[in-house]
This record gives structure tokens, sequence and C-alpha cells, in this order.
């Protein structure tokens, strides 16, 4: 069986068409482009990716968490909780967390946030996940003590980013008191970003973290990029995959 259902490229290309017809319509409610960018609106389409793969591996629709924030809340640790945007949830085992994040311009005052704040949100979800916040007997209820589940969710992390001069110009990069990493001496905002989600895996932050890059051209269907396989969106959809056919086939 493929990881991935035959149609999977034009999910992500009518993914990435969403984000951008978004964020040029009108929005009467917050303001425009701000608005439908606050509220998450133009990463919907990365949604419907997940809900299309999940059905491809077998799992039932209600096992998918997405849009609604009373639905999508999980318990951190140094933290009461934190909103996600997918949650994929079988039998009370939560399989899967997701995040969709997107930059276009302001390149430089952001790039460090959206750093951080990847960083930050993996550390709390595995440190809640170590002191038992998960544990599918918060949800069943059995006789007698309830069994161990040593299986921690997947997580995964996607960046959309606007391909422009801006992102793929090469960046000077110093720091005050000792000298920055060689491998940032002229990356641009897109290598940085590559580079992000190589060592968010590379450490064990996240499972997988994709980097899509995007022109906002206009071009019907839009057009997508990744920078290397691992940071691939097929990587990312193909490890989520694979986990979601395991548990479905572990129980």
């Amino acid at each position: 069986m493929a990881l991935l259902p035959e149609q999977f490229d034009d999910l992500i290309g009518a993914a990435v068409s969403v984000f951008w017809e978004s964020r040029s319509s009108g929005s009467t409610a917050q303001e425009g482009t701000r608005g439908r960018v606050v509220s998450g609106k133009n990463m919907d389409g990365f949604i419907d990716v997940t809900k299309e793969v999940a059905k491809h591996c077998g799992l039932p629709t209600e096992a998918v968490f997405a849009r609604g924030r009373r639905h999508l809340t999980l318990p951190g640790y140094y933290r009461p909780h934190k909103n996600w945007d997918v949650l994929v949830i079988l039998e009370g085992r939560l399989l899967a967390v997701l995040e969709f994040k997107s930059q276009v311009g302001s390149f430089g005052n952001n790039f460090n946030n959206r750093a951080e704040e990847a960083i930050g949100n993996a550390t709390d979800l595995w440190v809640a996940n170590s002191e038992g916040a998960f544990a599918p007997e918060r949800h069943l209820v059995y006789e007698g003590p309830p069994p161990s589940d040593p299986r921690p969710p997947f997580l995964g992390y996607l960046m959309l980013l606007e391909e422009c001069e801006g992102s793929t110009r090469p960046v000077d990069a110093a720091a005050a008191q000792y000298p920055i990493f060689p491998e940032f001496h002229g990356a641009s905002y897109a290598v940085r970003y590559r580079m992000l989600c190589e060592r968010l895996v590379e450490r064990g932050l996240y499972n997988a973290a994709a980097l899509l890059m995007s022109p906002s051209d206009g071009a019907k269907p839009a057009r997508w990029s990744s920078l290397s396989p691992a940071t691939g969106v097929r990587n990312l959809f193909a490890e989520l995959s694979g986990r979601l056919l395991a548990a479905r086939e572990a129980g």
C-alpha cells in the first residue's frame, strides 16, 4: 500500500492555492488579509490534506480534530494548555499533533520568533507527554490498574514560506560576544528555515518538519517546491501516514 494518496501532489497544490487566495480575498470580520492570517484560515487547505491522508490510512473521519479551538487544546507542562492545528485521536490514544505556520514578508523580524515558537511548543509537549498528560487512561475506563502505553504521539511541523528575493538572498549574521556557527554566514532566510527544520528533527523535537516554498505570483495552480527531501512536504506526510498505519494495525 502506498503511504500517500495517489493525488497527493494535487492536494498540496490545492492547499497552497487556498493559502494565497485566502490572503488576497477580503474579510469583513477582521479587516481583510490580516484577519484571515490571525484566524489561521489561510492554512485550512493543509487540514484537508491531513484528513485525506488519515482517510487513506483507514482512520475514521471523527479521529481527526480540526477547525474548532475547544477540540484542539492539549495540556502543557510549562503552561496550562496549547491550541494546535490538527490532532489525530483514536480510541483515546493521541496519535498525531500537527502545527502549520506561514511567513510572507517581514523575514528579518519574524524568523527568530517562529524558531523560538517551534522549539518551545515541542519542548512543552514532550515534557507534558512524559508526565502522562496524554495517557489513554485519562480518557478510558479500565477494570483494575490501567495499562501503560509508552508510544508517544507523532509531532509534525510545516512552514509555508513566500519564495521571493527577500527570502532567498544571502543575509549577513553576527553575534556580539562569540562567533555564530559558520553555516549561518550568508544563509538566506529560506536556508535558515531549512536548517531549522532539519535540526528540529535531528534533535528529536519533531518527528518530521517541512519547509514549503511558494511564490506569491498569482499562478494558477499555485507553484510550490521544497529545498531538500528531508524537509519536503511529502516526507512530512509520509512519516505521518506510516505512524497512522502502524496505529491502525497495532490497535
